[in-house]
């Protein structure tokens, strides 16, 4: 029986709390964890879906390991931050209706994206989006609540994270990624193949030190319970080198795996290129580069592009699954999923000490990067609040990479914040997913693309030149 008066009590604040995603981890982490008495403030610019997922919350709180949370619905802003210790922030920018013009609208200029929602295009006309919603939680959160953690879960991460401290830079905030845990899981299956039982290690048991940009990190360390697992990893990946290594999340379905799933020779290129590891997925380290070098042949890298209208399709399906939930017509658990969240929140609200990656700014962590810059490397969270690791350097050749998207994305923010016009094409026209594109094109597919979405994007940057 666990001891409830060790509990630590925490409000959390989620913005966009009616998420289909972020949300149900959240509720289903909770009900897993016994060291939080957590308060659950839901606000969502749909307040059915919010309303939604408060029932669904209850559901879960019945079957908590620990002290059950409790869910609520927020009607303001204003009033889900009051006194809020936690603000988590995961919304979609837009619709999947207004990502489909982000992706189709490049593609057909040959500029394909497998994921479109970091850099390139997509990820560029995102940000144009999502950098003034940001901008208005920022000032919110310094208003109503300057000191409550705030954790960053929408992507383009680099960007949104770079705003909100941009607008509020006294702001505890952090970014969360899950990628760098494919990486983990990686070296954790190697051990328990030497060792001949799946079950042994965990990712959670596997060390790495990070060093890149969002979707774009690298490992320069990896141990496991104290051994240097590098060797390892090497070999594993010089052996897979030509065929992949398939990776894909458990229940998922036979399509979700073919969209979402990844071999890792894109991977296992980089390793090849630069003498370092990958840590994110295919489908986003693919976007950092010119057409040609990945996205030119997906499938020959093992990957696949992922249409919006799957994700419109499996929207609908989570949709379903969710009203189900809420009615009682789907069973609730309590499970630990594989996100650092609740432990990241465990260790600011003073139950311990924790070490996972997170995008912050280069305060000196990542050295031959710009200070400022939103980078991603280890940080420890514990009641003192966020503190970055020391990554050390990335080797020249990804260095001049890093440096190229990392300084377009916070000229980008400056940008969209002060209005600048002038300035916002030739930072679209700059990502290397454009390369090959001719000037006219590029300009056409910038000006396409934002009159797409011309209702989600200031009218001030709307007639850029």
């Amino acid at each position: 029986m666990h001891d409830f008066d060790d509990t630590r009590p925490v409000t959390i604040a989620y913005l966009g709390g009616g998420s289909l995603n972020w949300a149900m981890k959240l509720m289903a982490d909770l009900a897993f964890d016994t060291r939080l008495a957590a308060t659950v403030r839901l606000f969502d610019i749909d307040r059915s879906a919010a309303r939604r997922n408060a029932d669904i919350g209850s559901r879960y709180a019945d079957v908590s390991r620990g002290v059950p949370a409790t869910f609520e619905v927020s009607e303001t802003l204003g009033d889900a931050l009051q006194d809020a210790d936690i603000v988590l922030i995961s919304i979609l920018p837009g619709s999947f209706e207004d990502m489909a013009y982000d992706v189709n609208i490049p593609a057909s200029f040959g500029v394909p994206q497998a994921v479109g929602d970091t850099v390139g295009p997509g990820g560029f006309i995102r940000a144009l989006r999502s950098i003034p919603m940001m901008a208005e939680f920022a000032k919110a959160i310094k208003e109503v609540a300057p000191d409550a953690y705030v954790c960053n879960l929408t992507n383009p991460m680099s960007a949104l994270t770079g705003a909100l401290f941009s607008v509020f830079p006294e702001i505890k905030a952090w970014g969360e990624c899950h990628e760098v845990t494919k990486m983990r899981k990686q070296v954790a299956w190697i051990a328990n193949q030497e060792c001949g039982d799946d079950n042994t290690h965990s990712f959670r048991d596997v060390s790495v030190n990070v060093l890149g940009i969002n979707h774009f990190t690298f490992v320069d360390r990896i141990t496991l319970d104290g051994r240097n697992m590098m060797p390892a990893y090497q070999t594993f990946a010089a052996a897979h080198r030509t065929k992949g290594w398939g990776q894909s999340e458990a229940n998922e379905s036979d399509e979700h795996r073919q969209y979402f799933g990844t071999r890792n020779l894109v991977a296992f290129d980089l390793l090849s290129r630069f003498g370092i590891p990958a840590a994110a997925g295919d489908r986003h380290l693919a976007e950092f580069f010119p057409v040609a070098e990945y996205l030119s042949d997906p499938a020959a890298w093992g990957f696949a592009l992922t249409p919006v209208e799957f994700r419109q399709r499996d929207r609908a399906e989570k949709q379903a699954r969710a009203e189900k939930t809420r009615t009682g017509d789907f069973p609730v658990t309590a499970r630990r999923s594989d996100e650092a969240m609740i432990d990241q929140i465990v260790a600011l609200m003073g139950g311990g000490e924790f070490t996972s990656n997170a995008n912050l700014p280069n305060r000196g962590q990542l050295d031959g990067v710009p200070l400022g810059a939103i980078v991603e490397t280890n940080a420890t969270f514990n009641q003192a609040g966020i503190v970055p690791q020391p990554a050390g350097q990335l080797p020249d050749g990804l260095e001049v990479i890093v440096n190229g998207h990392a300084n377009r994305q916070s000229q980008m923010v400056k940008a969209v914040l002060h209005g600048d016009r002038d300035a916002i094409f030739p930072l679209f026209r700059a990502d290397p997913l454009l390369a090959a594109i001719k000037d006219g094109d590029a300009r056409e597919i910038f000006d396409r693309m934002v009159a797409a979405t011309a209702s989600l994007i200031p009218e001030t940057l709307r007639g850029t030149v």
